[in-house]
């Protein structure tokens, strides 16, 4: 019985430790946050297309399936924000990760959470919908020909 209290206490112990780490790290973004911060966390679609072709940024939709089965934009990482916690070490911390939603309230939340784990992470400030509109006719056909995505 002293064991099993032993355990369990030792379990809530580092329960409590990854929690307070976890609330210092995003307490330490907060500290850190300034005017400059706030104009770097943010990228539109004209500048993403572009970083993509020069392979310098990787998309992550972080919506649920169940809004990524109605539609994709068919490159990028499918990575749903309730998930992210369990595959951000999936990015590659050498490039921007851009994350995007439709508009831009999940994507920034999930911007927040990857910068409190050290990643150069951006949001999508028109939202995959502006993504989609600036990739339209022979947009989209330069874009795939940049990222090699179409057979010529």
């Amino acid at each position: 019985m002293k064991r099993l209290i032993a355990l369990t206490a030792l379990i809530l112990l580092n329960s409590v430790s990854m929690a307070s780490a976890e609330e210092s790290a995003f307490d330490g973004y907060l500290t850190r946050f300034d005017y400059e911060t706030r104009a770097d966390m943010k990228i539109d679609s004209k500048k993403l297309i572009a970083l993509l072709a020069e392979k310098k940024a990787v998309l992550v939709d972080i919506r649920f399936p169940e809004e990524t089965k109605a539609w994709k934009m068919g490159f990028g990482l499918q990575i749903p924000l309730n998930e992210l916690p369990k595959r951000f070490a999936e990015l590659p911390k050498n490039k921007i990760i851009v994350t995007a939603c439709p508009h831009k309230d999940r994507s920034s939340i999930a911007m927040a959470y990857l910068r409190t784990r050290g990643y150069n992470a951006k949001y999508l400030t028109d939202g995959l919908t502006g993504l989609a509109e600036n990739l339209r006719g022979d947009n989209a056909k330069e874009f795939l020909e940049d990222m090699g995505m179409l057979n010529q």
